[in-house]
């Protein structure tokens, strides 16, 4: 039988059925204890076969089995073997990676029950003014409140901070009290919210995916910022758990979790799924569980959701499905969304993809007819599209990134007692740490970036390899004590608007500032509850949120991204520009957004304001096929690192040579050249890119050239990776 065993090898090995008395034969999706090396690991079969190419007298037996019946079924089997032959990732790694930690160690399944916590009549007597000190308390007994037959782990696990405490303080209060539930038996929850009256454009993407409900279809749903899009993936996930099937909702960041899971919960009111990083492995293996049974009948994750293995699925829904987060950038460099696609396929169902900025493969996938394009071309509710203008910098005086015309923009604005949200895609004070009197700059001793100064803590920081060290008293070059903070980091920006505006709570929302468990969650609630007047934050302001009372948006340096080294810098700022710009007036109240720029005559400002994204779309499409880039073309990117650049370099010319042996004149290797940023962590970074205009080509010619790198001794010096269809060539 052949076995899945984690381990970099390439493939799976065979070995023969345990002879000890009483041993059953394990079917394929069970898991198995094989000698491996010096000692033993968990594998999982994945087939049964016929004939090995390896000698008899060197066959190794399973050591044991550790399951009764299978964990994954013939079709998970299948959607894993897939994505390890098409990312070309060792089969082993994707079918046990993919396992909540304590299945991979070998622990069984849970047990045949599970708890259940509900109110007592106590509990039920409780005013929620008594929680008005204790939110974590306050959101249990909510949750509590709307689930009288009893709330389960993975309801309480969609709750944003440490339920647990909050449960135990409860508890001891005479508040809650846990019981004991069979697994399997879906509890009847109480009827959820209403739905609100689609409208006809919203009306027309659900009957038409519902209508797709019995076989593979994927669609686009194209609708502007604030158009209900939400909305309609309720209304199909209601329908889909009506006809008794699972639905899985994949988002970008875990920050959007418990918006998206309380907007399911208060509709649906049914067992839900939450899967993300930030779960314990024991949550994440209940949440697995009840995907895997049938229990949870949504299931809501980030990337790695996708591979949940699910009893009856009948929906896929792939939420801002342009965002690049989809794509794993380590290890097994899998596309969550395309694996999302193929997998329906492999179901049988439908598979909508949701966003206000398309990627610009899902457009042209659309314009080929491969995808059924959905639009949604206005606000929800009467909410009316924002006024966008952009502000020339050129000349003009401003204070810590703030022009004179955004800064009377906000007065007015908080006189109305509306919110403000400032973008700035920097967190940190400042970027750059410079002497005045030399010219010297902070830079990172291991990477080919500079430090960014973060003033509360007084340190520099490399945002690249994570080294830090203490801000220098006097410059280490010249010995003068005049160092100066330049350029704009979401610090600077909020120290500088306390000055100015000192009556208006501020806050930002960074990597930094969100890093503790809850505290991304604890700004979200101010913003809604009008406690905070003004909003900084980076990138992950524009991803999905919403907040009814911020009616200007002020985009403080739009020049970054319009100038990148990346082919696809250009579609990813218009996508983040359109975002941030679709936070603005979004309720009742217009909203306004101001983009500050130094290149107000650029050509994608030009068109992003005056046409609109779609427009911006079909230009970009076009510049693409005309350089015969993707999707146009496909790619696949070699990256080498080593200590010395030569080693890096010696392999990847040794690959490209390879490469031209083994492949035909429709596949190129392009390069080997060194990385936009050749230095990272103190090793050098090159990289070797082959692009074909058909996908057969170039992954016939993968498998024979990966399987000569890994005999070449140059490899050997270096770390090496293969990237297949890459979203990041930096």
């Amino acid at each position: 039988m052949r076995v899945a065993v984690p381990s970099p090898l390439r493939r799976a090995f065979d070995y023969l059925p345990s002879n000890a008395p009483g041993a059953v034969l394990p079917l394929p999706g069970m898991r198995v204890v094989v000698p491996f090396g010096r000692g033993e690991r968990v594998g999982m079969v994945v087939a049964h076969v016929d004939h090995t190419h390896v000698p008899r007298q060197r066959l190794k037996r399973l050591s044991r089995v550790l399951d009764g019946e299978p964990l994954l079924d013939a079709q998970s089997l299948a959607f894993l073997r897939w994505a390890s032959d098409y990312f070309h990732h060792p089969i082993g790694d994707v079918v046990l990676g993919t396992l909540p930690a304590a299945l991979r160690a070998g622990k069984p399944l849970p047990a045949a029950g599970e708890s259940r916590w509900r109110l007592t009549e106590s509990g039920l007597a409780v005013a929620s003014e008594q929680f008005r000190r204790a939110p974590r308390q306050a959101a249990v007994w909510e949750l509590l409140r709307r689930r009288p037959d009893g709330a389960s782990r993975l309801d309480l696990a969609s709750l944003e901070g440490d339920w647990r405490s909050a449960l135990t303080a409860m508890a001891a209060k005479g508040w809650t009290e846990e019981f004991q539930t069979r697994v399997g038996a879906i509890v009847q929850q109480a009827a959820g919210e209403a739905s609100l009256i689609p409208s006809d454009e919203q009306l027309h993407a659900i009957e038409t995916v519902y209508a797709a409900r019995d076989g593979f279809q994927s669609f686009v749903l194209d609708g502007v910022t604030g158009s209900g899009k939400t909305e309609v993936y309720l209304a199909l996930i209601e329908r889909t758990i009506a006809l008794g099937r699972q639905a899985m909702v994949l988002i970008p960041e875990i920050g959007l979790t418990p918006q998206i899971v309380e907007r399911l919960r208060d509709r649906l009111s049914v067992p839900m799924a939450v899967l993300h990083s930030g779960l314990s492995d024991g949550e994440r293996l209940q949440a697995w569980t009840a995907a895997r049974d049938g229990r949870a009948a949504v299931v809501v994750g980030t990337r790695s959701a996708v591979f949940a293995p699910l009893a009856r699925p009948g929906l896929f829904v792939v939420d801002e499905e342009h965002d690049a987060s989809f794509k794993q950038q380590e290890g097994f460099r899998y596309s969550a969304r395309d694996l999302t696609i193929v997998r329906a396929r492999q179901c049988g169902v439908p598979v909508l993809l949701g966003s206000a900025t398309p990627s610009l493969e899902s457009l042209n996938n659309v314009a080929s007819g491969r995808y059924q394009g959905l639009r949604l071309s206005r606000r929800a509710q009467g909410a009316l599209v924002p006024q966008v203008e952009v502000l020339d910098l050129r000349g003009q005086p401003f204070e810590e990134g703030i022009s004179q015309k955004l800064a009377n923009a906000m007065v007015r604005c908080l006189a109305e007692d509306e919110q403000v949200l400032l973008f700035v895609n920097r967190r940190g004070y400042a970027p750059i740490l410079i002497c005045h009197g030399c010219g010297w700059q902070a830079d990172c001793s291991r990477c080919d970036a500079h430090m960014v100064y973060h003033r509360a803590s007084e340190r520099l920081r490399c945002h690249h390899c994570a080294a830090e060290r203490a801000v220098p008293e006097v410059c280490p070059e010249c010995g003068e004590g005049d160092l100066r903070a330049l350029g704009l980091g979401t610090q600077r920006v909020v120290d500088a608007l306390a000055e100015r505006f000192p009556d208006a709570r501020i806050e930002r929302v960074d990597r930094d500032s969100t890093r503790r468990k809850g505290a991304l969650q604890r700004v979200l609630d101010g913003i809604h509850s009008g406690d905070i007047n003004i909003l900084v934050g980076t990138q992950m302001l524009a991803k999905g949120h919403h907040f009814p009372n911020v009616t200007l948006v002020g985009i403080l340096d739009a020049d970054g991204g319009l100038f990148g080294a990346d082919f696809r810098a250009a579609e990813r700022m218009a996508q983040l520009l359109v975002q941030v710009a679709g936070r603005a007036g979004r309720g009742q109240h217009p909203g306004r957004v101001l983009i500050q720029t130094h290149h107000p005559d650029h050509p994608l400002l030009r068109v992003l304001v005056r046409e609109g994204y779609r427009h911006f779309g079909e230009a970009a499409l076009t510049e693409r096929q005309q350089a015969a880039l993707p999707p146009f073309s496909c790619l696949a990117l070699l990256r080498a690192e080593a200590p010395q650049r030569d080693r890096a370099m010696e392999f990847l010319e040794e690959a490209r040579a390879c490469a031209v042996r083994l492949g035909d004149r429709s596949v190129q290797a392009l390069g080997p050249v060194p990385a936009p940023m050749e230095r990272r962590a103190g090793r050098f970074r090159a990289q070797l890119l082959l692009q074909s205009d058909e996908r057969g080509p170039l992954h016939g010619l993968l498998m024979p050239w990966l399987e000569e790198l890994e005999t070449l001794k140059s490899g050997r010096r270096v770390r090496w990776s293969l990237d297949v269809d890459p979203q990041e060539m930096l």
